[in-house]
């Protein structure tokens, strides 16, 4: 009997064991930060800040505009999990992360957001200037305070969220300016512009994970796609033009006008395709030609701003 015992626990305890969730690890807390698009946010802000700055450049306050940056990026991604983790446990592409998975503590999560968006606001207050700290605290504000529970109730949710997703380049030029000008302005509205078309071929690859979430992004509540489709053809004809703005400010030559119109006029092609024939391929190629486009964008200007 005694064996038999033995033997029920241990199999009690295989069983507990497998229905535990693993512990978290240093690759988890990582990931809890979102650091694809933290490095993303953090890439756009150096841009502004070298597109802001005169000939000689201030590395130790690009490091500490770039460093910020990072960590008020990661703290907010941090927040929106923790926001989330109800939603992201009922869609496939999401149940795996840190906190819907149980690796981590939604307290937890929450603590850790906020602790890295406190640091990365002190470090841009003291290591570049308040205005850029005060544009890092509304960012992040919008982006966990606004723009994420507007996905649950609105479909314009998406316009709204580029909004903060928008201000990192302007962050990088107030770090190296301390103001606000038309050059700050044209890169606001370049990430402005180039997020709709991007966010909404992601949407519209996941759309059915999104209605299973309840989250009314525009793909879910399109069956047919044609306004999808649309808007992401209309904003990707907007940008365009204005992503030559660089280069009627002054900020960029020639070399860059041909390639941003060049760059422009492709990515509002792939945009196009899925206007007319709305097919989750044609959504895909979407996704990926907005990746290539935004680096390849900001490396012709910082290039050609090196050289003008």
């Amino acid at each position: 009997m005694r064996d038999a015992g033995a033997t029920t626990i241990g199999v009690m305890t295989a069983v507990d064991a497998r229905a535990r969730p693993a512990a978290a690890t240093a690759s988890d807390w990582i990931e809890l930060t979102k650091p694809r698009i933290a490095g993303l946010v953090t890439l756009t802000a150096a841009v502004g800040f070298l597109l802001g700055s005169p000939a000689d450049v201030d590395l130790l306050r690009l490091a500490a505009a770039a460093l910020g940056t990072a960590l008020a990026a990661g703290g907010a991604g941090a927040l929106n999990q923790a926001v989330e983790r109800d939603v992201d446990g009922r869609m496939r592409r999401t149940k795996d992360r840190p906190i819907p998975s149980g690796r981590i503590d939604a307290n937890a999560g929450l603590a850790y957001g906020l602790a890295l968006s406190a640091l990365g606001l002190v470090t841009l207050w003291f290591g570049s200037n308040p205005r850029t700290a005060i544009l890092a605290m509304v960012t992040t504000l919008l982006y966990v305070g606004v723009y994420t529970p507007l996905k649950r109730t609105t479909a314009l949710n998406t316009l709204v969220g580029a909004v903060p997703g928008a201000l990192p380049p302007v962050m990088g030029w107030t770090a190296a300016t301390g103001g606000l000008d038309w050059g700050a302005a044209a890169l606001f509205f370049i990430l402005f512009l180039w997020q709709l078309p991007h966010f909404l071929s992601i949407a519209w690859m996941y759309r059915e994970d999104y209605a299973r979430a309840g989250l009314k992004m525009l793909p879910a509540l399109d069956p047919d796609g044609s306004a999808t489709g649309r808007i992401a053809a209309l904003y990707g004809l907007a940008l365009v033009p204005v992503s030559l703005a660089p280069w009627a400010l002054g900020l960029a030559g020639a070399s860059y006008f041909v390639g941003a119109f060049a760059l422009g006029v492709t990515f509002f092609g792939f945009a196009l395709a899925l206007a007319m024939k709305r097919e989750r391929a044609c959504a895909r190629r979407l996704l990926l030609a907005s990746v290539v486009y935004l680096p390849v964008l900001l490396a012709l200007l910082v290039v050609d701003r090196v050289a003008v």
